[in-house]
């Protein structure tokens, strides 16, 4: 039976899949699709997409949620995007436009994760300007101006062809409706566009060799986007092709796009509403966290008035909470982290054996481990000897660093699944650690968080939520929607089809908790050894590194 028309549609395209969900007003599920992304890696350090690849994925996955809903596309009162912070490329038709050294031009999204412009990020860190104040004091090889500039000094031809250069949401939004919209979370975030002026520094890129954006590439208009609109709002109809492509009715509205991880910070809000309460005063909004875990970890909290935290990016105006300021914490490497430590160990086929005949994951296959050790040795934590540093594809907050690198110590002989249990504990504790870093940056500038609001991969995980809860000492508060980034999506939908007023009241109208989790005192001082390891593991780490530059 179909379903009645005030469905909203959320599209969310991620690393390795592009997914979509369609909710009711109140914020329930009603039908969830998912579709796979390729990822192609041509050198070290390079990560590609295709955003013909994830426009189909995106059509598969929708229809498979209108399947599941059981609803027909006229159902559909809006749609909202978001998607990793990916550059994309396209000439002035909208065709592919190649941004790899292969020249494919199948490969036209370099890949947030991407590293290739570590050197282009360090020199237009050394440029004296304002902007970087608001970017945490430095740009990030994984944000779009230092990719930009890779790409001029590497791929001339392909700069002179490229028609626009878009975040992969903005992106989304242009295949969905033909307009060149971009979004203020995007342009914010990844671009350096000041929100609170409402303009771009165009002097930085003067000075960086960038000048050319604004001139205007092969279709006339400048390539970086002229009109910045705030996330939610109405951008227009979905046209007829794009209706096509992802099975809905052409006109559907479709509103700004957002970063995946903002969505989910949008997404989670509504599990504490009482936070936007004006009676409880200016500072309550600023005791959460919203804890978004995934291939990456993003930490997001909100205040009244800038934060300028330096290794922390931001402060941006509006990029996620219309009117307030977004400091933004991340670790480039969480969830994918876990996963390689997981795969690189000697005993991972016997592990992901027993989760196939078990009918389990791997990840509760390793839980159950961890279970029998505990067990085995009452009163021991199975990681007392084995610490990591998890900065295998540097740090991103708060040291700003993408030339660190991962550290091991306490390996033994033993290639046992036991060992792997331990090896992944501690590397759970490790994200932990670092979230806890990132927390204590943000309450020395005088945040006061004392809750999470978690989701993302990582919230499946009882191991994941525990010690994240009792390593940062803070309460976790799971949303009732666990898709908490679709429906961050959703919610923009919502406001682009005007049956929600805004943004806000969106968030606080579809949002709402299911569960809290309470840090465990008994295991405080435990945590507290593990992370003075934590702390000087990385000032050895320099110290060795050091010792290896020539004459050192």
């Amino acid at each position: 039976m179909a379903q009645a028309p005030g469905l909203v549609l959320g599209i969310d395209v991620g690393t390795l899949s592009a997914r979509a969900g369609l909710f009711d007003l109140r914020g329930g599920m009603a039908g969830h699709g998912v579709g796979q992304l390729k990822l192609t890696r041509p050198q070290p350090d390079f990560v590609e997409e295709s955003t013909e690849d994830i426009w189909q994925a995106c059509g598969s996955a929708v229809r498979m949620a209108l399947e599941d809903a059981g609803c027909r596309p006229e159902d559909v009162a809006g749609i909202g995007f978001d998607a990793t912070s990916s550059l994309a490329a396209v000439d002035a038709a909208g065709r592919p436009v190649s941004l790899s050294p292969t020249g494919d031009d199948r490969w036209n999204v370099i890949v947030w994760m991407d590293h290739r412009a570590e050197e282009q990020a360090r020199r237009l860190n050394a440029i004296p300007h304002e902007v970087l104040r608001y970017v945490g004091g430095g740009l990030s090889p994984e944000m779009e101006l230092p990719k930009l500039l890779w790409v001029k000094e590497n791929l001339p031809a392909i700069w002179r062809r490229a028609g626009r250069f878009l975040d992969l949401a903005d992106y989304l939004t242009f295949r969905a409706t033909g307009s060149e919209v971009r979004s203020l979370c995007t342009t914010v975030c990844k671009w350096t566009y000041l929100g609170h002026e409402s303009r771009w520094a165009r002097d930085f890129f003067e000075a960086a060799g960038l000048a050319d954006l604004f001139l205007g590439g092969p279709g006339g208009g400048p390539r970086i986007g002229s009109d910045v609109r705030p996330m939610g709002e109405r951008i227009g109809g979905l046209a007829a092709d794009a209706a096509r492509d992802l099975g809905l009715a052409p006109g559907t509205p479709v509103g700004v796009g957002i970063i995946d991880a903002h969505a989910g910070g949008l997404g989670v809000l509504g599990s504490r509403p009482d936070i936007f309460d004006g009676d409880r005063g200016p500072g309550e909004i600023e005791r959460v966290l919203a804890l978004i875990g995934g291939t990456s970890s993003c930490q997001m909290a909100v205040s009244r008035e800038p934060r300028f935290i330096s290794g922390v990016w931001g402060p941006y105006f509006s990029a996620m909470v219309p009117g307030l300021w977004l400091t933004e914490g991340g670790q480039s490497a969480t969830g994918s982290l876990i996963d390689h430590v997981i795969a690189d160990a000697a005993a991972s086929e016997e592990v992901r054996k027993r989760a196939r005949e078990g009918g389990t994951t791997v990840y509760q296959t390793l839980n159950d481990e961890i279970d029998k050790l505990r067990a085995a040795e009452p009163g021991l934590e199975p990681t007392e000897e084995l610490h990591i540093l998890p900065y295998f594809l540097g740090n991103r907050s708060p040291r700003a660093d993408p030339s660190l690198r991962g550290v091991v110590s306490g390996l033994g002989l033993d290639g046992s699944p036991a060992a792997l249990a331990r090896r992944y504990l501690a590397t759970v504790q490790a994200v932990a650690y670092g979230t806890r870093h990132i927390i204590e940056a943000l309450n020395a500038a005088g945040y006061r968080i004392d809750t999470l609001l978690a989701c993302g991969g990582g919230t499946h995980n009882p191991i994941w939520l525990r010690e994240h809860a009792d390593v940062t000492g803070c309460r976790i508060v799971l949303p009732r929607e666990s898709e908490a980034v679709l429906l961050g999506s959703a919610i923009l939908g919502a406001v682009a089809a005007g049956v929600q007023p805004g943004v806000l009241a969106a968030a606080q109208a579809m949002g709402g908790s299911e569960k809290t989790i309470d840090p465990d005192p008994a295991r405080l001082a435990f945590h507290e050894r593990k992370y003075k390891v934590f702390l000087r593991m990385h000032a050895q780490y320099l110290e060795l590194r050091e010792l290896m530059v020539p004459g050192g």
